[in-house]
């Protein structure tokens, strides 16, 4: 075994690729709920590649920062931690190029027993801005996490699905069995365009229009909004909620927004619809 005393000296690409494949290995049983013992991981690591205890497990909650940034879940006893070397960018990037799954993630429905409503919602994030490095922006862009959680169908019906269960267990326990029945999800039944996916309601049987959007992500995962829901938020905004499922494949959380959007929500127009400028003599083919 190498010596463990290496302190101040940087991971090299293959200390890098071996800590995380580890890493997801990890993270796939913790997924799937299957037991493993993270000392007995890092003991591994400590003799395959000379790195002490501490190290290792620093350089762990390094990598749960870096998908923290991507959107993607992290090993719960590894918190995210900054400060790390900009050579893990490169790894990480190497590592999900080569094992494109694990950015199509589906979501494991947990049992509904296992769901406590009253640990379901949450207060928003407060965002704080740092400007992102080089590598970790670029990072960022190659695997976009919002356009990621954007095109995975199957992760926003099963977040669809969720929060229309949970609403009509709310309703159920605040003696609305009545309005339980009630709830609706539109976007399945009606398909897309409403400009909300749920109909719900409140205790004194007012409409709620319920958003919902999903990512396995962290609570400060972007999410895009349509210029339709836009509109429709701003035009029955008395009743319009966005829920926003978050950390959905491992203890899933919902915090809530509510209109006037631009008052709680820093929105970026990142898209433009385009077609070809028409001229005066501009002939068609």
């Amino acid at each position: 075994m190498a010596a463990l005393e290496r302190s101040g000296e940087d991971w090299d690409a293959g200390e890098l690729d071996a800590i995380i494949a580890d890493y997801f290995a990890m993270l796939g049983d913790e997924l799937a709920q299957k037991p493993f013992v993270k000392a007995q991981h890092r003991v591994a690591l400590m003799h395959l590649i000379g790195r002490s205890a501490p190290s290792i497990e620093f350089k762990h909650r390094n990598v749960s920062a870096v998908l923290q940034e991507l959107g993607l879940p992290w090993i719960w006893g590894y918190k995210p931690a900054l400060n790390y070397q900009d050579a893990l960018f490169d790894a990480v990037d190497r590592y999900l190029s080569g094992h494109r799954h694990v950015l199509d993630l589906q979501p494991i429905i947990l049992p509904k027993a296992a769901v406590e409503l009253q640990d379901v919602f949450t207060a928003m994030p407060v965002a704080i801005a740092r400007p992102r490095k080089e590598g970790l922006e670029r990072l960022v862009r190659k695997f976009d996490p919002v356009v990621r959680d954007f095109r995975n169908r199957q992760l926003g019906k099963a977040g669809e699905e969720f929060v229309v269960d949970l609403e009509r267990d709310r309703l159920s326990r605040e003696d609305r069995p009545d309005l339980a029945r009630k709830v609706r999800w539109v976007a399945m039944e009606d398909g897309d365009g409403a400009g909300f996916d749920v109909l719900s309601f409140d205790t004194a049987g007012h409409e709620r229009l319920i958003e919902v959007k999903t990512t396995n992500g962290a609570a400060v995962t972007p999410f895009y909004l349509t210029r339709n829901e836009m509109a429709v938020a701003a035009e029955r905004r008395e009743h319009w909620h966005l829920y926003r499922v978050h950390l959905f494949a491992q203890q899933p959380r919902i915090y809530t927004v509510r209109p006037p959007l631009e008052s709680v929500l820093r929105l970026n127009t990142e898209t433009w619809r385009a077609a070809p400028a028409s001229t005066p003599d501009a002939v068609s083919t």
